[in-house]
This record gives structure tokens, sequence and C-alpha cells, in this order.
């Protein structure tokens, strides 16, 4: 995922997931073998969050921190006022990422999502899209020529969330937080774990096991 001279942006929403993967990116920036270059960069979708604690908390780690904002959310819930707005927000939001990092000469973008957020995609594109598909550790975006790394990919969300207890998190204003089909699809997983305790590390393992026709091929 990392090579010698890399130049990293970590797309910094602010949540648990994206706080861990930039705090373990800066420590493993210490002792790697590779020399990489650290920056954060958070989106904002013109909620109105404040993202001062951000800017304080990458000081802290002496990492670059931008803060891009935008007219996405206005755009979604007040122009288009759409009832599924995910998947517009998500395109909309990695648009002004891939354009603002590229402008600044990143070639990488690490984002935070983790091993349930790869279950979870599995299921909504094995129930809504009738595909078995999930997304990949590293893939290239040809129309930027960005790199997309997820180096948090292996860990479970519970173990980033015991991590991230300590870190300035800022709270998602959204207002379909956790009203939407990937929160049904987290809860379903949680109701069948219930009675087959291994069954989310068995889900795991069909994806990305070499001998289980893994998706990472």
């Amino acid at each position: 995922m990392i090579a010698d001279g890399d130049r990293i942006a970590v797309g910094l929403s602010g949540g648990k997931d994206s706080l861990a993967l930039l705090s373990g990116l800066a420590a493993f920036r210490r002792f790697s073998p590779a020399q990489f270059e650290l920056a954060a960069v958070t989106v904002d979708l013109g909620f109105g969050a404040d993202y001062a604690a951000l800017e304080q908390y990458c000081a802290s780690l002496d990492v670059p921190f931008y803060l891009v904002k935008t007219d996405i959310a206005p755009v979604i819930f007040e122009a288009r006022k759409e009832k599924n707005p995910c998947s517009l927000c998500s395109k909309m939001r990695r648009g002004a990422l891939n354009t603002f990092i590229t402008q600044k000469g990143y070639r990488k973008l690490a984002l935070g999502h983790h091993a349930d957020d790869l279950i979870e995609t599995f299921l909504l594109s094995l129930c809504y899209e009738g595909r078995l598909s999930a997304f990949a550790p590293v893939s290239l975006m040809d129309r930027s020529g960005v790199t997309l790394i997820r180096p948090l990919v292996y860990v479970y969300e519970q173990d980033i969330a015991a991590f991230a207890k300590s870190l300035p998190i800022v709270f998602n204003p959204c207002p379909v937080n956790h009203a939407t089909q990937r929160e049904y699809m987290k809860n379903l997983i949680k109701s069948i774990c219930k009675d087959i305790p291994i069954a989310k590390d068995r889900m795991l393992s069909a994806i990305i096991h070499p001998e289980r026709n893994n998706l990472w091929k």
C-alpha cells in the first residue's frame, strides 16, 4: 500500500474510523522502512460542523490539515431533496477529495474503511444490486490517477471504537445518519451473530480467502 516517496492524503471525516487511521499512519511514519508524506483532508459538506478540534489534533501529530468547503449538503437535501442521498453524497464527496488532493500533488488517498464496512458492502451489493462485489484494499481511480488505499480493511469496527475513545471525534450532523441501508445491514449482521457467533468472521473469510473465490483477485 505504501511505497517510498509516497504523498498520502487521509480522508478525515472526523469520525472514529478516519481519526484512528490518521493516528495509525502518523505513528507508522516514525518507523516505516518507506519514507512518506502525510496530510489530512476534511471535506466540509455544508452542515455547519466545527472542525477546529481536528485541526488541533493534526497539528499535534505534525500532519498538515486542509479543510475543503463545499455545498454538498444544501445541494442534496435542499435543492434536490434526495430521498436516498448516500450514494450521491459519497460520489460528490469523493470528487471533491480527488480534485483537491490532485491539485496538491498527493497521489494516494487513504480511507478508514474497516472489515465491517467490507462485509456490509458485500451484502448491500448482493441484496440490492444482485452481484457479488466488494471494495478492494488497493484500487486505482482511472479518471484522477489517484490510488485509493484502505489500511484498516482487516480491522473490526469494535477494535477501532475502543482505540478511538480518546480521539476528538466530530459529531456527524447528517439527517439520515443511522437510518440508511448500510445501517440496516449492520444491524442484520449483529442479529445473525447472536445465533451464529462466528458468522462475521466467516463472512470476512469468504470475501478475502484466496481459495474461496475471493473478490480481491
